[in-house]
């Protein structure tokens, strides 16, 4: 029979690794905790909630779909939806062109992109709050020049919040742009000119489909975060101008879908707090079922580049 010899560095290695294979456990189980805390537990409550017409979550009375109906019929929450889609669409195309075009500016070894960097980058550390505050002076400022208000004019709180959106995300995307271009082979950059490919051809059928796993990155945080947005809103134009419809009801022009919910809840009818339970719900479906479906689409691009 032969004898077979073991490496004792593979050994050792074992041996050393059952200790921590035995408590890894151990160390999930805190993480895993805050998860169902802080997640699942909420989120199943307010699923429940959404059946239920309450004023506390100590006291409700279960209504089924009712809610679910009323968000549906809801002219403002219809409005809001359309608005959101359409400011989702504009900012996730000109903040992902302009953030690549900046990143492609900056990894051509010209001086001070250090600083560059730097200074595109910084307005992502400031809160939304914030910026919506300064923002808005900026905006009333220059157009009260022209006797307009960014309050008054549903059109200049469109873009208005289109480009403070831009100036806050276009900094952070750029950075994961450049990781994704310093990645690119230079071997295949200078094959590319040896056989003659000039700059557009060279972007389109080497850069492009190299920087495919940063585009998904990109597109997916700023389709999330169009969709999401909170706090911008609420500070920059907090909803205004309404109109006021036949029946009496009024619709923001300028309200998203995360602010409508917000107004719902927090409004004058406390009754209403189960629909915009509802109208969470129906939230999250449509952000999660629109981010995964932008990752399947980006994804099967980044397989065949």
């Amino acid at each position: 029979m032969k004898n077979y010899k073991r490496d004792p560095a593979a050994v050792q290695s074992a041996i050393l690794r059952r200790p921590y294979q035995r408590v890894f456990p151990l160390f999930l189980l805190p993480m895993f905790a805050s998860f169902c805390i802080g997640f699942i537990w909420p989120f199943a409550q307010g699923l429940f909630l959404s059946f239920t017409k309450f004023r506390t979550t100590s006291k409700w009375e279960w209504v089924g779909i009712e809610n679910y109906i009323k968000a549906f019929t809801d002219e403002s929450f219809r409005y809001s939806f359309g608005y959101t889609a359409l400011f989702a669409i504009v900012s996730l195309i000109l903040i992902n062109v302009i953030a690549f075009a900046v990143a492609l500016a900056l990894t051509q070894k010209i001086k001070g992109a250090n600083l560059f960097r730097t200074v595109f980058f910084m307005p992502n550390l400031i809160g939304g709050i914030v910026l919506g505050y300064i923002w808005s002076m900026i905006f009333d400022g220059l157009l009260s020049n022209y006797g307009k208000s960014i309050l008054t004019d549903s059109t200049w709180g469109f873009w208005g919040l289109i480009i403070l959106m831009c100036w806050q995300q276009i900094g952070y995307m750029m950075i994961i742009y450049i990781a994704g271009l310093q990645a690119v082979p230079e071997d295949m950059m200078e094959a590319a000119k040896i056989d003659g490919a000039n700059g557009w051809q060279t972007l389109f059928k080497i850069t492009i489909p190299n920087v495919m796993s940063s585009i998904t990155i990109c597109t997916f945080l700023t389709l999330s975060n169009g969709f999401k947005l909170f706090d911008q809103n609420l500070a920059l134009t907090g909803g205004l101008p309404y109109i006021i419809n036949p029946d009496g009801s009024s619709v923001h022009t300028t309200e998203m879908m995360a602010l409508n919910i917000y107004n719902t809840f927090y409004g004058q009818n406390t009754g209403a707090r189960g629909v915009a339970q509802a109208k969470a719900v129906l939230f999250f479906i449509l952000v999660a079922g629109l981010s995964i479906l932008q990752l399947r689409m980006t994804r099967d691009k980044e397989v065949a580049a």
